[in-house]
């Protein structure tokens, strides 16, 4: 970690000591997790104070953690059919109970808001993430009145997920049509949706009818043995250090 970020990482161990819980990173970047009662109090302290000076707020990102952590998401290669989770649960994929009960102690509800923060005048960035109150609806305190970008993220972030930040002034949808139910990022909205569009022309207007597309399951992760991916495959290859001989994307 360089010593930008080290004396960032003190200054917020000294202020928040109690509030924020650090994360762990593999790219030694500043990750914290914080309560949703804390997190209007933490924000204009990170926004207002000299120490820290985070005026702005790149994004807000809303997470679903439905399934998280199931073996059967756990594959190294797909299908023939190219369809289901590649991996069937047994003994070596199954989770032990220490590893449960300590993803549900990292993880205590399903919805979560990530927030983007940036500090120009001290050139380090900040993560934060808060887990909603409840499921229906997933609550969480608005900053808005704190940043103004929030106003559009957390728009995006309760039409997608359904997250209500209580205290926004407008908090309406802003990607899906008019009327449209649900939301399309939750882990349990089907892929293919639930109704689809078309214009008739008897009619003359656009009609909303039953999806027609037959649901499936595609595989959610692959990891790719593939020499494109793995540079120490291409060095048993007798490839080059700029990729020789590497294998053409189109």
């Amino acid at each position: 970690m360089s010593s930008r970020l080290e004396s960032m990482a003190e200054a917020l161990r000294s202020r928040f000591d109690g509030v924020l819980r650090r994360r762990e990173s593999a790219c030694g970047e500043l990750s914290y997790d914080l309560d949703a009662s804390d997190l209007p109090a933490t924000a204009k302290a990170l926004h207002d104070e000299e120490a820290f000076f985070y005026t702005t707020l790149i994004d807000v990102c809303g997470v679903d953690y439905l399934g998280y952590g199931q073996a059967q998401w756990r594959t190294e290669a797909a299908t023939e059919s190219g369809f289901s989770r590649a991996v069937e649960p047994d003994a070596s994929t199954t989770r032990s109970a220490s590893e449960r009960e300590r993803q549900a102690r990292e993880q205590p509800a399903r919805f979560a808001a990530v927030y983007h923060l940036l500090s120009l005048s001290r050139n380090v960035r900040l993560r934060l993430r808060t887990f909603a109150v409840g499921e229906n609806p997933p609550l969480l305190p608005s900053v808005a009145d704190i940043w103004q970008s929030a106003n559009w993220f957390e728009r995006e972030a309760f039409d997608l997920f359904g997250i209500v930040f209580e205290g926004h002034g407008d908090l309406r949808r802003i990607l899906t049509d008019y009327g449209f139910i649900g939301h399309p990022f939750r882990k349990d909205f089907p892929l293919s949706g639930r109704v689809e569009v078309r214009y008739d022309e008897d009619k003359r207007r656009v009609v909303y009818e039953p999806v027609s597309i037959e649901p499936r399951t595609l595989v959610p992760r692959v990891i790719r043995d593939d020499n494109r991916y793995r540079p120490a495959l291409r060095a048993e290859a007798g490839e080059g250090a700029n990729g020789a001989g590497q294998a053409d994307d189109g």
